[in-house]
């Protein structure tokens, strides 16, 4: 049997790297993997405090998120197209141009 400490650690360590991702990275792709890894942080903290207090809500939780991350990748990659196309390039600092 796991302790629920291991599952936080493994948490921790999953959003610190999608948020090293999200302040590092240019690349519009890497930037949304950055925001699935956070998300998916959540999803693992969601779920052990499920098994932690022994009831499913945070598992339902759990689907529910990653429920509203496909459609997030849905609109993200949409995004990413457009910014290719209009650009060239997936840098995300060119997109401070798009709302002019």
């Amino acid at each position: 049997m796991v302790p629920p400490q291991y599952y936080l650690l493994l948490s921790a360590a999953v959003f610190c790297i999608g948020l090293f991702g999200i302040l590092t990275r240019r690349n519009a792709l890497l930037f949304l993997m950055s925001v699935e890894l956070m998300l998916n942080a959540a999803n693992i903290n969601l779920v052990a405090f499920s098994y932690v207090w022994g009831n499913v809500t945070g598992q339902t939780f759990g689907l529910f998120t990653m429920a509203i991350a496909a459609a997030e990748v849905a609109v993200g990659l949409g995004i990413i197209l457009v910014l290719y196309r209009d650009f060239g390039d997936v840098d995300v600092t060119e997109a401070a141009t798009m709302r002019w």
